[in-house]
This record gives C-alpha cells, structure tokens and sequence, in this order.
C-alpha cells in the first residue's frame, strides 16, 4: 500500500457558550482546526484533525498545523502508511520538532491501519481496556459564582470530574476553587488547571489556602522548576501537563516524583504513535493519566476515545468529550456522551465518517 495523495481542510469550530477564557486573559471564541485525508493506491482513506487551542497556549498555532503538512505531505508520497514506525521516523527525519503538524498525518495512518485489517483502533491500541470512559468537563474562567453554577449545571448532566480554569488573581482563584467545591459531592473530582499562569508566589499562596479542600493542582507555573517547587510545598494531588511534552520529559518528571498524574495530549507529543509509547510507561511505572487533545471536534474525539478506551481504568483518570463544546459536526459516528461517560464503536479505524461535502474547497490537496 503506498500515500497517493493528502488533502487538507481548514474548519472553523464555534463554541457552545461562545467563549473558551483560560489564564493570563487568554481566550478562544471560534477554533481553528485542521482536517487530514490521507488516500491510498488501494482506494483506503484515513482521516485525523488537529486543532491547536490558539497560538498563546503551547509552542504551536492552527496555521502552523497546515504549513507543517505542506512541508511533510510531499515527503509522504509513496510511503506506506500502514507501516508506522518508518512513518513516523521519517517525519521525524525531514522535520525536526513541530509534533503537532505531524499528529494528524500519524493518526490517519491509524485510521488507514485499522480499516485495512478490519479492526476498531482501541484493539489496534492495546485492547479494550474498558467498556466505556469517564469523562471531565473543563469550566472556563469566569467569576467564582458562575464557573459554580456551571459546575453544577454540568453535574445535572451526569459528569462527575471537573477542570476549573484558574490561574489568574490568586485571590479570585480561590474563592473559584471553594465556591466550585461547595457544589460538589465529596465523591466528585475537583482539578484546579493552572495552565502554568501563576507565578510561583501566587501558586504558593493558592496551595496554601486551599490545603483544607479535596482538590488537585495541575500545572501551576511555566517552568518544570517552579512547577515542582510547587510540589514540594503541598499535599494536595499534582498534575502536570504542559511541561510533559514528549517522553524526555516524562521519563525526567517519574525519576523526580514530579507528579501524581499528568495530561496526555495526542497531538503535542505527535500522535498515537508516540501517546501510546507514553501510556504505556505510564501504566508501567503507575500514573494516571487524562487522556485528550489541545482542542477538536468529531474525529479528535473519536481519537482520543480509541486511546482511552485501550488504558486500563485506574490509569485511566478521565477523558475528554470535545465535540460536545462545540456546535460543528465533523464526522457521522463520533462518540457521544451519555451521563458522563463516552466510548468506541467497533467500526474499523476511527469509526467516523467525516462530512467532507461540508468542508468546503480543500485547502491544500498534496499529489
């Protein structure tokens, strides 16, 4: 089997409560993403997407997801995609860095892998592991009361993990993270995100005031080095997510005890080929993980599931739904959420059908 051709969409995604705020005053209010085809001499396509969560959150933008496939898709031609590791050698060959425009190249090899043996990707993946994925929902920063009453709207609806937006003011960040847990059951989960906008006083401070709750922190500051300071100073349970970019950093961050869990993002560290490696040390040297992507619709979704699906589920710290963000359908077969969890079909790759007659002109088409 040998890559024919690559075509590329640009689709815009709107947000159900119209705006996504995070630290630092960074928001989103309509995502970016990108769309992959990859086709085959044997009449094979696989699909994939990335959607990078604006340019002021990780080294990567949505217009550097498409100028990275221009710069990969002609050195794909003629490969074969089934073949994975030479694949993603090869990628990493021609391109040095830049994991986040290799992803969806990397996943649609997947999908092609699964329809070619006939077999759903979470068999591919390691097995299913688990019927169905617990899910979080992320709240965005707002003020304390709001993000509460949306705390508790979400719980309605049947999830019982929640990502708390906060790294801004410290003492705002405080009363969110009490005024969120006092609407929760003491069963719940409750994780205060970060997204490394704290300085390392201002997270000092915040550990400190919340060491009474039941509540994890997760990616307090910018750097490794204050993040593990951090650390050191609670006993509350760590997270770690942005720093964990690959599995240099991962194998550091195990060595130092740097964390209690960490957020797997497939395509930071450049698809499932390399979130798999990831998982995998993971499930061996026991840490949980949140298993999910930078942003997406449909068939990041359908992605993140497959690879969820395949981790046991006391590694399995939650999963993430992000096509019930948005108001955008991608793909026909996605998972759907239902009371807080989502899982797989058994459909061969992905499992989706991608609704390419709404995508409009390709914006790049490769061979």
């Amino acid at each position: 089997m040998k890559i024919t051709r690559i075509k590329v969409w640009q689709v815009d995604l709107p947000l159900r409560e119209g705006r996504y705020s995070w630290s630092n005053g960074n928001y989103v209010d309509v995502f970016d993403s990108t769309v992959v085809a990859i086709e085959t001499d044997e009449g094979i396509t696989g699909y994939a997407e990335c959607c990078p969560l604006g340019s002021a959150y990780l080294p990567s933008y949505p217009a550097g997801v498409r100028a990275g496939i221009a710069e990969l898709g002609p050195k794909l031609l003629g490969r074969d995609p089934t073949n994975l590791g030479d694949i993603n050698r090869h990628m990493d060959a021609v391109l040095r860095g830049h994991f986040y425009a290799k992803s969806p190249l990397d996943i649609a090899c997947w999908d092609i892998l699964g329809k070619k043996t006939e077999q759903p990707l979470h068999l591919l993946l390691g097995g299913a592991a688990q019927p169905k994925v617990a899910l979080y929902r992320a709240i965005s920063q707002e003020a304390p009361e709001t993000m509460a009453g949306k705390v508790a709207g979400y719980r309605a609806e049947g999830y019982t993990k929640f990502q708390l937006k906060v790294g801004g003011n410290a003492d705002d960040d405080i009363s969110r993270i009490r005024a969120c847990r006092e609407v929760l059951e003491p069963t719940d989960i409750l994780v205060a995100d970060a997204n490394t906008g704290w300085t390392q006083h201002e997270a000092a401070r915040v550990v400190a005031a919340v060491k009474d709750l039941d509540v994890y922190i997760e990616q307090p500051c910018a750097s490794y080095r204050e993040s593990v300071s951090i650390r050191r100073r609670t006993a509350r349970p760590f997270i770690l997510d942005e720093n964990i970019d690959g599995i240099d950093t991962l194998l550091r961050a195990i060595a130092d005890d740097a964390m209690d869990n960490i957020n797997l993002k497939i395509s930071k560290v450049g698809g499932l080929t390399k979130a798999r490696l990831m998982r995998d040390v993971c499930v061996a040297s026991g840490i949980p993980m949140t298993i999910e992507d930078t942003w997406g619709g449909d068939i990041v979704t359908a992605s993140i599931a497959h690879l969820a699906r395949s981790t046991p589920e006391e590694f399995c710290f939650s999963a993430t739904d992000f096509n019930s963000y948005v108001t955008r359908p991608l793909a026909e077969g996605a998972p759907r959420r239902e009371q807080g969890f989502m899982t797989t079909t058994d459909r061969p790759g992905l499992g989706v059908t991608p609704l390419v007659d709404s995508f409009g002109e390709p914006a790049m088409v490769i061979g």
